[in-house]
């Protein structure tokens, strides 16, 4: 089979370059708002399709990198120097001619398909009158670009003839008709074979005929000039009145997430002959689903078989538990990936079996600090915000409440991904124990652990209280009958510290070794 694996971006939208390998079945794109995520999906749906038309209804300005063409109209615009865009993907290698060559940039033997957007040769006159314009008139000639699709051998090719067959599904277009008809479209290009197609469209068009003949054929009796008639052209197809229907009802009549369910399950299902779809491109399939009907997507995913996915995310769950070694994570503040597929097996097991969790959080963070419980995490944002003066989201630093037996899970991707991270625990009543010897494995630069040194201040709530036991003593003393207030803090961890919050924010001290912490997630 077919499969990418390699893409490379010169100039393409954000991307003045962009190198990333990619998996033979399942490609997470994870990253913040403006990272890049469907930008890829673009590249991808763009090269695989051949289209110069859908690169035109885009339109070259909107492709290309800004930055690429500012820094151009800055220069001395001489014309050899005009940036070029292209996106190529690599493939594996198919001992195949058509795909085979060294039409890439890099001018290396391999297989692969380039989608190459540069200046036309035979308007290169017409180019140098423009950019030898004054500067203030100048503009960047995107109306000189020409676009071609080739293989590395330099074979052309187009969307009729297209090698790899794909699909895009865009759940954030779901409701889009345009969109639901060029998905109907696709699909059942993908699924027909041969001339199966030509069959279908030329009995379409002969019951149309036989419509008209028959039924219609009575009310235009009793019209003089006129006649009614069913409409034919590139409009009135079968592609374009082909649905997908559920039970009887059309897709584009259901809810949107049960339309983006239905869309993605279709896509995924394997035809009972011959495979039909080389690669599905999935933007957002989180889009409108339930908790119960993204699991289920989740599960269909991981079953498919024969396709190469990349899906773009801001799911926690599909990207943890569709396996985090498969996530290839873009930053807004950076145009190169990190992959993170490096990640010890047993850690990646553990997310996708773990209970629903704030993964994604952590590893687009910059700073992290782990507390253990809901109890830390109520005050230890508002003690940063006491020692420090400002909300601690303005430091770039997330506070994250994890299980006390997940910290080193967490802690494997932090070394891999060199997140600078603040562990608070409590000591359990052996300091030395469970907070030195147990996290000897992951000492660095980026990774430190804090804990009470003080091993009869074994728990948070004991050193809550021992720091600010007056404070404490008036806020639960009063209503204590059988136990003391520092048992009723243990025994009420979370309701205590909602109370100390919203009752004794501003006063409250904060441990030493959470000052300690918050000092060193601040260096």
């Amino acid at each position: 089979m077919k499969r990418l694996q390699r893409i490379k971006l010169l100039n393409f939208k954000r991307f003045d370059t962009f190198d990333a390998p990619l998996d033979d079945t399942l490609n997470l794109l994870v990253g913040d708002n403006e990272s890049g995520k469907s930008t890829i999906l673009l590249a991808l749906d763009l090269v695989l399709g051949g289209s110069r038309g859908k690169v035109e209804g885009i339109g070259l300005e909107n492709l290309f990198n800004a930055d690429a063409a500012r820094i151009f109209l800055e220069s001395d615009r001489r014309i050899e120097n005009l940036p070029v865009l292209s996106v190529e993907v690599y493939l594996n290698e198919q001992d195949n001619s058509d795909f085979n060559g060294k039409n890439n940039s890099e001018h290396r033997t391999c297989d692969g398909l380039q989608l190459l957007c540069e200046p036309n040769d035979l308007l290169s006159r017409e180019i140098r009158d423009i950019l030898e314009q004054d500067q203030d008139k100048v503009i960047f000639p995107f109306e000189y670009y020409e676009t071609t699709f080739r293989t590395f051998s330099g074979k052309p090719y187009a969307g009729y003839n297209r090698p790899i067959r794909h699909l895009l599904i865009d759940s954030t277009l779901i409701s889009n008709e345009y969109a639901t008809r060029e998905y109907v479209k696709d699909l059942y290009g993908a699924h027909v074979e041969g001339t199966e197609k030509y069959k279908h469209q030329n009995e379409y068009r002969k019951h149309k005929d036989q419509f008209g003949d028959n039924v219609l054929s009575n009310i235009n009796a009793r019209l003089d000039n006129y006649a009614f008639a069913i409409r034919t052209g590139g409009r009135a197809t079968l592609e374009s009145d082909l649905t997908i229907s559920e039970d009887g009802v059309a897709i584009e009549n259901k809810g949107k997430g049960r339309q983006c369910f239905v869309k993605t399950e279709f896509a995924l299902k394997k035809p009972k002959r011959k495979q039909s779809i080389d690669v599905l491109l999935l933007e957002e399939p989180e889009n409108h689903l339930s908790h119960v009907n993204m699991k289920k997507l989740i599960r269909k995913i991981r079953e498919s078989a024969g396709k190469q996915l990349f899906i773009a995310t801001h799911s926690n769950l599909v990207s943890a538990r569709l396996d985090l070694r498969k996530c290839i994570l873009l930053n807004s503040s950076s145009t190169q990936p990190v992959l993170l597929k490096d990640l010890p097996v047993r850690t990646a097991e553990f997310f996708m079996k773990a209970p629903d969790n704030n993964i994604l959080e952590f590893v687009l963070s910059k700073k992290v600090i782990l507390v253990e419980g809901d109890a830390e995490y109520i005050l230890v944002e508002a003690f940063y915000t006491k020692v420090v003066g400002n909300a601690i989201e303005d430091s770039d630093t997330h506070v994250i409440s994890v299980d006390g037996t997940s910290f080193k899970r967490y802690l494997d991707l932090a070394t891999l991904l060199r997140i600078r991270t603040a562990v608070i625990r409590d000591n359990d009543g052996d300091y030395q124990k469970n907070c030195v010897e147990a996290y000897a494995d992951y000492s660095c630069e980026s990774i430190k652990v804090f804990a009470d040194e003080d091993n009869d201040r074994h728990t948070f709530e004991n050193c809550v209280y021992a720091d600010n036991k007056e404070i404490c003593d008036k806020l639960f003393g009063a209503q204590r009958k059988t136990l003391s207030v520092e048992e009723y803090m243990l025994k009420n961890k979370t309701e205590a510290a909602f109370l100390l919050l919203e009752k004794k924010a501003e006063t409250l001290h904060p441990p030493q070794y959470i000052l300690d912490a918050i000092e060193w997630i601040r260096e």
